[in-house]
């Protein structure tokens, strides 16, 4: 695997060193991203995995599932190695008909910290970040101040945002210090977009901004959004490497910036195995080109 290694909150007194290929766990939950995995002997298999691999990157959420993906990472991983950073969300939930709605009030954002804390069996969790989702009519001030002030209490050690708009993030930098950015990017979707009736914001705006400011941006969704959209350019470069298309987009993510920090997520470890992969594609110049 590419040992290239990026540095979060290097602007702190506690800077974190990760190897830039991360793996995200939302693929190890049931149909919906809810529930138990259908093949839990492998999702623990992937985890354990990941260690192997030299991945000390893991994104999770205590929505996932719910708290599904939390307590797989204890069973399979805990107790953890000194260099693994486990980073996981707030601010959304999950109602019983599988929908997500926003959870980001003061006392929301604490339940979810606890809650983390605690099914992942940590004191402090390495790096948090607060998710967007619109429409509880909470201020965006009002939550990050919460996450700042959890922060200052020891409870998270490296505040990030998620979902937000270039704006979001300019406000969020003059309240504290911003380690990570974790938003919707990937080959297929640099621009605003909708999801889930929603509109993101970011990609290349926030990119900018990210790499202005040394902040590393952990793209979501880099996958589930770019596979569906074929582009010939991908296809065709994947016939150059001999590589999947899956594998020519995260090498794209790989060498577009060195802040990106990609975290693809399956639940299968032929998939898993195949993803690593792409850190080994050097792609040149010309094919950088030629993908823009």
């Amino acid at each position: 695997m590419n040992r290239q290694e990026i540095i979060i909150a290097g602007g702190s007194k506690n800077p974190l060193k990760v190897n830039r290929f991360g793996y995200g766990t939302m693929r190890l939950t049931g149909e919906g991203i809810y529930g138990e995995p259908p093949n839990r002997p492998e999702a623990i298999q992937i985890l354990k995995k990941c260690i192997e691999s030299g991945i000390n990157f893991i994104d999770t959420a205590d929505y996932y599932g719910e708290d599904v993906t939390n307590r797989l990472i204890a069973e399979a991983i805990y107790p953890y190695q000194d260099d693994l950073v486990i980073c996981t969300k707030v601010g959304g939930a999950r109602k019983p008909d599988k929908s997500w709605i926003p959870f980001n009030r003061p006392e929301n954002l604490r339940s979810s910290i606890d809650n983390n804390l605690r099914t992942l069996k940590l004191e402090q969790i390495s790096l948090v970040h607060f998710r967007v989702i619109h429409g509880s009519g909470v201020p965006f001030e009002e939550s990050m101040a919460t996450m700042f002030d959890m922060q200052k209490e020891g409870k998270i050690l490296h505040v990030g945002v998620s979902n937000v708009s270039p704006e979001e993030l300019n406000i969020a930098m003059k309240m504290g210090n911003i380690a990570t950015v974790e938003n919707m990017y990937g080959h297929a979707q640099r621009v605003s977009m909708e999801q889930w009736g929603q509109k993101t914001r970011g990609g290349e705006e926030v990119l900018a901004i990210c790499e202005k400011n040394q902040i590393p941006l952990v793209p979501y969704f880099s996958l589930f959004q770019s596979m569906p959209k074929k582009d010939e350019r991908i296809s065709i470069i994947a016939k150059k490497y001999n590589a999947s298309v899956a594998q020519i987009n995260l090498a794209w993510l790989l060498h577009r910036s060195p802040w990106l920090l990609p975290i693809p997520g399956t639940s299968s470890l032929k998939h898993f195995e195949e993803n690593l992969k792409s850190t080994e594609i050097k792609l040149s110049e010309e094919d950088m080109k030629y993908l823009e």
